[in-house]
């Protein structure tokens, strides 16, 4: 069975990004300043001052899973991306997994960035209201319906977004992490030792700060989901994704190593929710300073625009493969978006942030949030990795670069995340585990009842199917 969307009526918007677009992209899903602002203080508070070693062997890793897609995305332009190439590469019950697992981050990631949303743009005018869960998720809600909007209204408005808004947030991080390097009053003197493996003291704790720092990368394979609506399909996404992955690699070592030489571990812990916001009166004093929070709060939105993407998009695959209802699959006939999986997730959305008003703290949320949404990661990313070897294992030897770049770095990548799932889970708390693991056993649900049913999706590539992939993969090369 092909899942391409030419043995579909209906279809997404065709050539619409370029790949300074898709690059972008990349970047506003990983979202540097939105990554930095909700997860340096689980970083400090699992690995101390070892947060850049962290993000750099996790980022080494996360290259790997980077070239998996780059390879899978040649053989087929689909955007539920993971859903439809770990079928072919592994098995169709693993592509379902991989697709589900990534609707159901995406889902829980509107919670935890529709919060800092509100809190950023609060902490604007009151530490109070920052602080203040009911105002938070009032005003974080409206951000949300803003980028409902813009993504309703097709990708052309969308890619204008994000490259305002990413430009600017790149921009002030860049100018803000200069400042802390520089700054002439260190909490911490500079050390390399902050990059070395000997700083964690224990694999245990090595693997915790490796969960937040997949958190930290999560979100550059929206590239992948917008690949039928970009320009050269087949190799522009891979290309964006591999060009925001180095950008946002750097912007996370420089942020990190100035937080480690401005901010003390007492004011890591006791500003969590308003990390960015302390350091950068820190280093600029006064009204300069709350411009960092400006880039928390553009990136916080963007990289809410971008998962809005990634689930609309994987729900509207899933939806025109029937393998969910298919009026997911809908496109709106002006805009060419997926109309339904938008109106859906909207819902959904909505639902969590209400529901969040029972859970606890803002910081309870967010550290739920982050640990759950670490499982779903290690998931899709850890099969994606198996997927690419095992689907151009014929071609992994003919050369160098196929042995570097289609073999072993994806290989290191998946057993990276592999290795991560198993070492996290005893240290995740109760709550996470109910979050984490119950949301992918939702997803059973679906999967029996269509495959129980004898959905073609469930039926395994045929050899000549498989050849055609490769033909299709050596002509995009």
């Amino acid at each position: 069975m092909s899942s391409s969307p030419k043995n579909h009526e209906h279809k997404l918007a065709e050539n619409v990004l370029g790949l300074f677009e898709s690059a972008v992209m990349g970047v506003a899903g990983s979202a540097p300043a939105y990554s930095i602002a909700a997860s340096t203080a689980l970083l400090v508070a699992a690995v101390g001052l070892a947060g850049p070693a962290s993000l750099l062997y996790c980022g080494i890793a996360m290259f790997g899973i980077v070239f998996a897609f780059n390879y899978l995305g040649r053989t087929e332009s689909n955007s539920g991306a993971t859903y439809a190439w770990v079928r072919r590469g592994l098995h169709p019950a693993l592509g379902y997994v991989a697709g589900w697992s990534l609707l159901m981050c995406s889902s829980i990631f509107m919670v935890a960035a529709t919060l800092p949303a509100g809190s950023s743009f609060l902490g604007l005018f009151s530490d109070k209201l920052a602080n203040s869960k009911g105002w938070v998720t009032l005003f974080g809600t409206f951000f949300f319906l803003l980028m409902v909007a813009a993504v309703a209204f097709g990708v052309t408005i969308t890619a204008k977004v994000q490259v305002i808004m990413s430009s600017i947030e790149v921009g002030l991080l860049a100018l803000f992490a200069v400042l802390a390097i520089f700054h002439g009053q260190k909490t911490h003197t500079f050390s390399w030792h902050w990059f070395s493996p000997t700083s964690f003291g224990s694999s245990q704790t090595f693997f915790a700060g490796a969960l937040v720092a997949a958190f930290y990368y999560w979100g550059w394979d929206v590239t992948a989901n917008l690949n039928e609506e970009t320009k050269g399909s087949h190799k522009t996404p891979g290309q964006g994704a591999i060009i925001g992955m180095l950008v946002t690699f750097f912007l996370f070592e420089v942020f990190t190593v100035g937080s480690n030489m401005v901010l003390s571990d007492k004011e890591v812990s006791a500003n969590s929710a308003n990390l960015l916001g302390i350091l950068g009166q820190k280093v600029w004093p006064g009204t300069p300073g709350k411009l960092i929070v400006v880039a928390v709060l553009l990136s916080t939105i963007a990289t809410l625009e971008t998962q809005l993407i990634q689930v609309t998009r994987t729900m509207f695959s899933m939806g025109r493969d029937g393998t969910l209802p298919r009026k997911l699959g809908s496109v709106n006939k002006k805009y060419k978006t997926p109309i339904v999986a938008t109106a859906i997730t909207t819902i959904v959305g909505l639902g969590l942030f209400i529901g969040s008003q029972f859970i606890g703290s803002l910081g309870t949320i967010m550290t739920d949030a982050v640990g759950a949404i670490g499982i779903q990661i290690s998931i899709y990313y850890a099969l994606a990795g198996y997927a690419v070897i095992v689907l151009f294992r014929k071609m992994i030897f003919k050369s160098v670069k196929n042995f570097i770049f289609m073999g072993l770095w994806p290989l290191v990548g998946a057993l990276f995340m592999t290795i991560m799932f198993i070492k996290v889970i005893p240290s995740l708390d109760h709550l996470t585990k109910i979050v984490g693991f119950g949301s992918l056993a939702l997803g059973l649900i679906p999967m029996i009842w269509y495959w129980s049913t004898g959905h073609i999706y469930f039926k395994m590539p045929t050899k000549e199917e498989r050849i055609a992939v490769l033909q299709e993969f050596e002509h995009n090369l």
